[in-house]
């Protein structure tokens, strides 16, 4: 008797982690799409851009090796918007909501790399990074800051540095932080699976040592989604016919919506301008003045004792 009951339960419970593990039908079906529409366009930003945020290096550990992106005077200068001449801003987040049938796709992996003291999504080239500045006749950097992820899937990064960092991850919406690990000096990769709250969107990562390397997320559920090119412009395809809310955002913004009608094998224009007078970044990501004088030289910041022991795996 006793034997029966105890299969019985393990045959009871195998049963019930059989359903509780099995994905839920029907929430993304897959279909023809040969007759998909499209929506297309520009994302902009108005205004006078906010100066770049301001973090001096002296507070940091390996400040030395962290110089290597500093204005030279001993800052890191962090811009968070990259417009163009005519307005075009990049990286802005253009998705679909609440798609439930369409084309087929696959959740993919958050890819990042950590190099030059920045945090990097892995998939931007680095002729999209460093531009020649007609200005200056020198190459400059511009930092890429934002991916799109995947609800309940894995972020990979690996340390290209030769110091250690530490990869933070926050919901921003709820305030609380989702994943924390160590990025030592190695070729593994490193990180883990990210869980966010159901109907939340907007991820930041930060790294625990070092506050200006700073990479922000846009979570999605299915494949209809699009980061705007240098340019500004975007394109989403595949999408059956019918009428869809839009979500668009950057950084520092809340979640704009829009409401559009796709036809069968057109393309929808959809347009948006951001305004540059209204970006209000969280108390903890303002600058009202510097934490320490940044008249000091770069050489009574970064002096020899700012070196520290660095642990390789």
């Amino acid at each position: 008797m006793k034997q029966r009951l105890i299969v019985g339960l393990t045959l009871s419970f195998l049963g019930l982690s059989g359903i509780l593990w099995q994905p839920v039908a029907g929430a993304y079906e897959v279909i023809d799409v040969s007759d998909g529409g499209s929506i297309t366009g520009k994302i902009t930003m108005d205004g006078e851009l906010p100066p770049p945020r301001i973090f001096s290096l002296v507070l940091y550990p390996f400040g030395k090796f962290c110089k290597k992106i500093s204005d030279g005077k001993g800052h890191v200068l962090l811009q968070d918007y990259i417009v163009q001449e005519d307005g075009g801003l990049w990286e802005a987040v253009v998705s679909v909501n609440k798609v439930t049938k369409g084309k087929a796709y696959k959740p993919t992996v958050a890819e990042f790399v950590a190099v030059d003291c920045m945090f990097h999504p892995a998939d931007v080239a680095d002729n999209e990074m460093f531009m020649f500045d007609k200005a200056t006749g020198v190459m400059k950097h511009e930092h890429p800051n934002v991916a799109i992820i995947y609800n309940h899937q894995r972020m990979n990064m690996i340390n290209r540095d030769p110091v250690i960092h530490n990869i933070q991850v926050f919901q921003n919406e709820r305030g609380n932080i989702i994943l924390n690990t160590p990025l030592p000096v190695s070729t593994q990769t490193r990180g883990g699976v990210l869980h966010y709250r159901k109907g939340k969107h907007i991820s930041q990562m930060i790294c625990g040592m070092h506050e200006f390397m700073q990479s922000w997320g846009f979570v999605v559920n299915n494949p209809y989604h699009a980061k705007t090119a240098k340019d500004g412009t975007y394109t989403i395809e595949g999408l059956p016919p019918g009428t869809y809310t839009v979500s668009i955002w950057h950084p520092h913004y809340k979640v704009y919506k829009k409401e559009v009608t796709v036809l069968a094998k057109k393309a929808t224009r959809l347009d948006f301008a951001f305004d540059a007078s209204i970006i209000t970044p969280p108390e903890y990501e303002q600058q009202k003045q510097f934490r320490i004088d940044p008249g000091l030289s770069e050489d009574q910041k970064l002096h020899e004792g700012d070196e520290r022991i660095i642990m390789v795996d």
